[in-house]
């Protein structure tokens, strides 16, 4: 899967050396997630909606503790 998937580096990765990230391929109905610094030795896959909704929590603002 790792050679023909359409993989995308993350955006927070930044160019040049040292940067390494991690990338995602859409594969219709599930996102595989791997690191771009060792892409050949492991791939995570998660359902798309599940995936989605793990992003969606991520941008959500956290409650403030007193």
């Amino acid at each position: 899967m790792t050679a023909s998937a359409p993989w995308k580096k993350s955006s927070f990765s930044g160019g040049g050396e040292g940067n390494d990230c991690v990338q995602i391929a859409d594969m219709c109905s599930h996102v595989a997630v791997r690191a771009s610094k060792a892409p050949d030795t492991a791939t995570l896959t998660f359902p798309a909606g599940s995936f989605t909704a793990f992003l969606e929590a991520l941008k959500s603002p956290r409650p403030t503790r007193g």
